[in-house]
Formats: structure tokens, C-alpha cells, sequence
């Protein structure tokens, strides 16, 4: 699996070349510029590979709620986030990743700041490479400063070719 290339992937390996305390605010501004509702959060991605996505939102006005915790549609974001990029790193150019359901269920109230993982099995990464359409429950985790899991997901992201028959 590691010969596979394309847009995200390609971009993200460049950041591995960016000197180490540079590499992470580098790869957060990038990504967070392609994917605009992310930058504009602030989404900070700690680890980006073909196998995982890590990434964070940190509990700051423009993310607060009423109660000045994270805003609920701010953690889904972050977990939509963690997932799509997860599938985006393996899905070829030529195709489309699409949202295609989110489920979010709010069990308890976050402490501080967000953390997101998302992780694609061998297989699923072997599904997102090679069928023309098709899609992927990606499994992501939200978990708080205080280790709790304010949120549970199921993200299930479809993609199709980028040009229609």
C-alpha cells in the first residue's frame, strides 16, 4: 500500500520534509485552506498518513457554544473531518468522496479541547483504492482532555467517479 499516490497524499508528503516544528501549523494551514469550514475552525491535524487521521479543535471562542464548551456542530465537524481526510488519503483523483450520512450522538458534556481519530482498516483502504464507486463506515474516536467520549460517530463516506459517463 505504500506506492499509492495522489493529490492529498502527495501533498501531505511534502510536509515531511518541512523541518519537524514547522510540520504540523505547515500541514494545518494547507489542509485547512483546501477544506475552508476546517480552517476557519481552526482544525489543527496532528498526524495525517494512508492508515490514520489525527486532528484537533481546540475549545476557543469561535468554536464555543453557550455554555463555552466546544459547539456541537463544531465536534461533528471535527469528526467528519478526521474521517474524510482518512478516505481522501486513498481515494484516486479521479474520483469524488461525498458524505453520505452522519450520525452524532451527544453523551456527555466535553472538557476543553477535542481530539479526533479516524482509522481505516487494510481492506476498506483496499475498497476506497480500487472499486469505481462505492462506500466506507469510517470509525473515529472524539475524546476530550479529560479522556472521556463526549461524542460517538458513524461517518459512512461514499465516492464516485469525478466525471459522469
Amino acid at each position: 500500500m505504500d506506492q499509492f499516490s495522489n493529490a492529498f497524499s502527495r501533498i501531505n508528503d511534502k510536509f515531511n520534509r518541512v523541518p519537524a516544528f514547522l510540520r504540523r501549523w505547515a500541514r494545518s494551514k494547507a489542509f485547512g485552506g483546501y477544506v475552508k469550514f476546517a480552517g476557519t475552525a481552526g482544525i489543527d491535524f496532528e498526524e495525517v498518513s494512508r492508515e490514520r487521521v489525527v486532528c484537533h479543535i481546540y475549545n476557543v471562542g469561535k468554536n464555543q457554544n453557550h455554555i463555552k464548551g466546544v459547539h456541537a456542530a463544531a465536534m461533528a465537524l471535527l469528526a467528519e473531518t478526521a474521517t474524510g481526510f482518512a478516505v481522501g488519503m486513498n481515494l484516486p483523483d479521479d474520483k469524488l468522496p461525498l458524505l453520505k450520512s452522519m450520525k452524532v450522538e451527544y453523551k456527555k458534556r466535553a472538557q476543553g479541547n477535542l481530539k479526533a481519530v479516524a482509522a481505516l482498516t487494510a481492506e476498506q483502504i483496499t475498497q476506497v483504492r480500487t472499486l469505481e464507486k462505492g462506500d466506507v463506515t469510517v470509525p473515529v474516536t472524539v475524546t476530550d482532555e479529560s479522556g472521556n467520549e463526549p461524542i460517538q460517530c458513524e461517518m459512512i463516506w461514499a465516492w464516485i467517479p469525478k466525471k459522469r459517463n
